[in-house]
C-alpha cells in the first residue's frame, strides 16, 4: 500500500486565523491536484506560535458547530488533514493542539505535553499541558501524533509505538539556534537526528512538518522531512522557503523492515513497567 503525504512547510499571520485558515484551505485545493492522501501542517498553523496574550483570542472549540473548525473538517473529505491550533475546552483552559481529521470527522486531538519555559521559550505561561499519549486507527494505518517538544523527550514516541502506531506524524514551530561544528543550523541538525533515531529504533515511518518565517525577532526554518522505518531520509532539507512538500511512502517497508529487524517483536514494557516503579518507589524515599 502506497501513501502520497503533503507537507505543508507554511509561513502562519501571527493571531490572524481567518488568514490561516484561507491559506489552509487553498493548500488543500493545491495538495488534491498533486495527489495527496494526507496533508500534514505544522505547529500551530492556525494562528502562528508567538500568540502569548492573544491566546484567549485566537482558541476555537474542536467541535462541528465551531464555524473555522466545521470548515476544516469538510475540507477533510478531499484528504486527511493534521493541522495545529489553539484549543479551547468546555472550561475555559487552552491547549497547543493538533487535530486529525478524516472523512469529514475528527479521529483524534493530541495535546502537547510538554511545554518549553527555558531559553526563548515561555509555553508553560500560557498553555496548560496535556496528560495523554494515545495512538488512533486511520484508514493508513495506526498513527501517532507529537507536537515539537513532546518528541525531544524519548517517553512519548516510545509510548506511541508500543500503543501500536506505525507512522510518527510530528509537528513543529522550531526555530533557528546557532550553528554546529560546519555551517549548519544546531537545531536542525538535532531534530533531523532524532527523527532518523526514532524511525530505526522504533522501525516506523517518521513524518514531519515545521514552520518557516519570522516572528518576533525568531527565525523558524522548515526542513520538513520524512524517515523510513529503516531509517533513510525520503525527503529533507528545504530549508527556510514556503513549500508543499509532496511525497509518496510504501508502506509495505513496515513489514519488510520488520521481518529483518524484529525489534517491536523483542521489547519487554514488563520489564520496563517494573523498572520504573522501582525508580519511582527509589525517588518517594
Amino acid at each position: 500500500m502506497r501513501l502520497t503525504v503533503g507537507l505543508a512547510q507554511m509561513y502562519p499571520k501571527l493571531g490572524d486565523v481567518q488568514a490561516n485558515l484561507d491559506q489552509h484551505l487553498a493548500l488543500v485545493d493545491q495538495a488534491a491536484a498533486e495527489g495527496v492522501e494526507l496533508l500534514v501542517f505544522p505547529e500551530l498553523s492556525l494562528t502562528g506560535y508567538q500568540v502569548q496574550d492573544l491566546v484567549p483570542e485566537v482558541a476555537i472549540r474542536a467541535v462541528p458547530d465551531d464555524p473555522v473548525f466545521y470548515q476544516l473538517l469538510e475540507a477533510s473529505r478531499r484528504m486527511d488533514i493534521l493541522f495545529g491550533f489553539v484549543q479551547e475546552d468546555r472550561r475555559q483552559r487552552f491547549y497547543t493542539s493538533a487535530a486529525y481529521l478524516s472523512a469529514g470527522a475528527c479521529l483524534h486531538i493530541h495535546q502537547k505535553i510538554y511545554l518549553p519555559t527555558y531559553a526563548m521559550f515561555d509555553e508553560g505561561r500560557y498553555f496548560d499541558q496535556g496528560e495523554r499519549v494515545r495512538a488512533f486507527d486511520t484508514r493508513y494505518g495506526r498513527v501517532g501524533m507529537l507536537i515539537c517538544e513532546d518528541f525531544w523527550h524519548l517517553s512519548p514516541p516510545y509510548l506511541l509505538w508500543l500503543d501500536g502506531a506505525d507512522i510518527l506524524l510530528l509537528h513543529s514551530a522550531s526555530p533557528s539556534r546557532g550553528l554546529d561544528a560546519g555551517d549548519r543550523l544546531s537545531g536542525s541538525r538535532w531534530v533531523e537526528l532524532v527523527n532518523q533515531a526514532y524511525a530505526s529504533l522504533f522501525t516506523s515511518y517518521v513524518i514531519h512538518c515545521n514552520r518557516v518565517g519570522y516572528e518576533d525577532g525568531k527565525n523558524f526554518w522548515g526542513g520538513s522531512s520524512i524517515v523510513d522505518p529503516d531509517g533513510e531520509f525520503l525527503t529533507r532539507g528545504l530549508y527556510f522557503e514556503e513549500r508543499l512538500i509532496v511525497q509518496t511512502i510504501d508502506l509495505n517497508q513496515l513489514h519488510r523492515t520488520r521481518s529483518r529487524l524484529p525489534l517491536l517483536r523483542d521489547e519487554r514494557p514488563d520489564l520496563v513497567q517494573r523498572e520504573l516503579a522501582r525508580i519511582l518507589r527509589r525517588d518517594e524515599a
